[in-house]
């Protein structure tokens, strides 16, 4: 049987990097950390752990097995939080898994409803691949995915997808840039330095579409799953980069930027996948009114 004593030294060891911040973490001599994970290592016939130089690099088999770690302990350490609450202080839990593609200021507000419940909800957010956060939802590990994307229909997993609601893009950039390239839109982003989503992004295949349609070549310089770092890139003046329009003003003022402009023809959606076809938990109906009553006020 699994060792969780010593699966819990080699995560600590795999987060903080070195067996000397495991050890000022766990209270632990170097000796008893290092001894365990051998021992672990043993048991299965693996190496975890390989020495560079003074540094601790995970192994083929680390990387495969620390996914597996996290999210034991960080399930482990939700139950403890539970049994040690006293049941008239119990909150309901709302584990939601957000697809890495989906813009953190457009998950942000369409949590925020959940915070005004008159029974306020724990809300735990994950972020990861669409399929495996769909995998997650199928085996009730979460009880929402965010996505920009409905179900897949090639996946065998029982879910239903909830249209939130969808935008049109705008484009911004530092007011360098935007003095550069802010006339005559959208013939100005032909050969301008632009920032795009990754190609597992709905939206990707949709601005291409839209710049053959406009005759529009613009000088690729960086893709990324993350829109965050995407929106970092174009605050230090990379390049041009999107979003959804409903943030538009949110974006302006955090990245301080300039609207170059802005689109219809191009669209965001955003999906609320679940496992119930008659929703029920309380966090997933805050979601979709607060989505149709307050951010995407035009569907």
């Amino acid at each position: 049987m699994l060792n969780y004593r010593q699966l819990h030294y080699f995560w600590v060891v795999a987060k903080t990097g070195s067996i000397v911040r495991a050890c000022e973490q766990l209270n632990l001599t170097p000796q008893t950390i290092s001894g365990q994970i051998s021992l672990l290592e043993q048991t299965y016939g693996v190496e975890l752990f390989r020495r560079v130089g003074r540094q601790l690099e995970l192994t083929e088999a680390g990387r495969q097995a620390l996914p597996y770690a996290e999210q034991m302990f960080q399930l482990g350490g939700e139950l403890e939080a539970l049994l040690r609450t006293q049941p008239d202080e119990q909150q309901v839990v709302f584990r939601v898994g957000v697809a890495d593609v989906v813009p953190k200021s457009i998950v942000y507000r369409l949590l925020a409803p959940t915070m005004e419940l008159s029974e306020p909800l724990r809300i735990t957010c994950r972020e990861d691949k669409l399929e495996r956060l769909l995998a997650d939802l199928a085996i009730q590990r979460l009880d929402l995915v965010i996505s920009d994307s409905p179900m897949p229909s090639h996946l065998d997993i029982k879910g239903y997808s909830q249209k939130l609601g969808e935008c049109g893009i705008s484009f911004f950039a530092t007011r360098e840039l935007a003095q550069r390239y802010a006339s005559d839109f959208p013939h100005c982003l032909h050969g301008a330095p632009l920032l795009i989503p990754g190609q597992e992004t709905v939206v990707r295949n949709r601005l291409q579409r839209w710049f053959a349609e406009q005759q529009i070549q613009p000088r690729i310089v960086g893709e990324f799953d993350d829109s965050a770092l995407m929106q970092a890139f174009g605050q230090s003046g990379s390049g041009i980069f999107i979003g959804p329009s409903v943030i538009a003003d949110e974006v302006i003022s955090q990245y301080g930027v300039e609207l170059i402009g802005q689109t219809d023809a191009v669209t965001e959606s955003f999906y609320a996948i679940s496992v119930e076809r008659k929703v029920k938990h309380p966090g997933i109906v805050a979601i979709t009114e607060g989505a149709r009553r307050e951010l995407f006020t035009a569907q």
